[in-house]
């Protein structure tokens, strides 16, 4: 194996990465210090209690720090950057605050819809910006002024060099599955996309995985960061309910899980 291959290999292998000691676990979002408006958006979205994510990246980021959190899809971590973001905003302020960046179209409607949900009550404006979709209504959306702005690296960049969408008021910028945005090619574009931020803008990275390139990435990118890993036993699926039905005999299981289906209304199943 070439030295360059061999350099190549270890930039995507995965480092062994512990959370910093100033982590704090709160376990309620009543004592998260998070303003009315949104707690009620919260709790009407269907959330009863943090999970661990929650409860150790969310009071980490309203400190106004640098962060990175280990985390992989499933575990809150949408819920956890969309409530830090609408939290830091200021809604009587008509201009981009924050910029989510995701690395699928798909991902980044998701996470404009959650960001919308929580922030139903606050009168929030968030867009989704995205490839693929008109360009003009990207520029009226944007021209309007949008409190929050997800996108993908690609149209987000595109938008800011046309200056459509004005970075000056960005105090916070998340890199939403990291891992996977490198593995796409957008490693140059964050690059360029971070230039035009504010000098002290707030970094948040999730990362389902933590290769090299990325701690690289973040050595330019943040300023003594937290850093969160959620141990694989505090973890828990959100929004998926587990049920054990006890059969007494293996040809009733079929018939069982028919009858469960029955009694149940979502369209998903696992």
């Amino acid at each position: 194996m070439s030295d360059g291959k061999k350099q190549e290999k270890s930039d995507m292998a995965s480092v062994e990465f512990e959370s910093s000691e100033e982590v704090n676990v709160v376990p309620t979002f009543d004592k998260m210090g998070l303003r009315e408006e949104l707690l009620r958006g919260i709790y009407a979205y269907g959330f009863e209690k943090p999970s661990a994510i929650q409860q150790r990246a969310i009071p980490a980021i309203l400190k106004a720090r640098d962060v990175i959190a280990q985390a992989q899809s499933g575990t809150g971590k949408t819920a956890t950057f969309s409530i830090s973001v609408l939290q830091s905003l200021d809604t009587q302020v008509r201009e981009t605050q924050a910029l989510i960046l995701s690395p699928t179209r798909e991902l980044a409607v998701q996470i404009q819809k959650v960001v919308l949900a929580l922030g139903d009550y606050m009168n929030v404006q968030c867009h989704a910006c995205i490839g693929g979709t008109n360009l003009g209504e990207d520029i009226r959306k944007l021209d309007y002024g949008q409190h929050v702005v997800s996108g993908t690296p690609g149209r987000v960049f595109d938008m800011i060099r046309r200056r459509n969408l004005r970075t000056r008021a960005i105090k916070l910028l998340v890199l939403d599955e990291a891992d996977e945005m490198l593995n796409k090619g957008f490693k140059e574009q964050l690059y360029d996309i971070y230039r035009y931020l504010p000098p002290g803008a707030q970094v948040v990275l999730l990362s389902a995985t933590l290769p090299h390139e990325i701690l690289e990435m973040t050595s330019k990118f943040m300023t003594d960061p937290i850093r969160i890993l959620v141990k694989r036993d505090e973890l828990t699926l959100e929004g998926i309910k587990q049920f054990f039905v006890a059969v007494d005999r293996e040809e009733w299981k079929f018939d069982t899980l028919i009858d469960l289906y029955d009694t149940l209304t979502s369209s998903s199943f696992l």
